[in-house]
């Protein structure tokens, strides 16, 4: 069994709220609580949000702010659902951080849509926390990604290897 798993949730498609259509939206509260609760998982867990945001809308100082918040934490497993349009900028940012495992996963249709990807991706990224080397990844379509050879393939609506 593993150690308890922080997560920080940052906003993204995985936690989006549409009014009409797929026009008018928001970030609502972190969905991944609800999906690892009715995945039925059995280790402990830990979230928390730090902000609410579109990837789109996400800065430097935003990723800033969750490396000051990642680095310090006493978790080795850190678990980041996250925006998938900046998802390889905000990787990129935390890849200095030693000795912790951080994967930050997503989705592309929200997850509170039906046929959305956000359960298998968040699954996933869970299981490839529990099983690689320290180092952060991107956890999307069952692939693991390093983000120096990652692309985000809007196309295809998948992530890609870019090696």
């Amino acid at each position: 069994m593993i150690s308890t798993v922080k997560i920080y949730a940052v906003g993204g498609t995985i936690d989006k709220i549409y009014f009409d259509g797929k026009g008018q939206y928001q970030i609502g509260d972190p969905e991944i609580g609800k999906i690892l609760e009715e995945g039925n998982v059995r280790f402990s867990y830990d979230l928390t949000a730090i902000c609410h945001k579109d990837s789109l809308d996400m800065t430097d100082e935003d990723r800033a702010e969750i490396r000051d918040r990642i680095q310090p934490d006493e978790h080795p497993r850190i678990l980041i659902p996250c925006g998938t349009d900046t998802m390889i900028e905000t990787a990129t940012a935390l890849q200095r951080i030693p000795g912790k495992t951080i994967v930050l996963t997503g989705s592309m249709q929200p997850a509170k849509f039906k046929g959305s990807d956000a359960t298998f991706n968040v699954g996933y990224a869970v299981t490839a926390l529990q099983i690689i080397p320290p180092g952060v990844y991107i956890a999307m379509n069952g692939q693991l990604f390093d983000p120096d050879h990652a692309l985000k393939n809007i196309e295809r609506n998948c992530f890609e290897s870019t090696v």
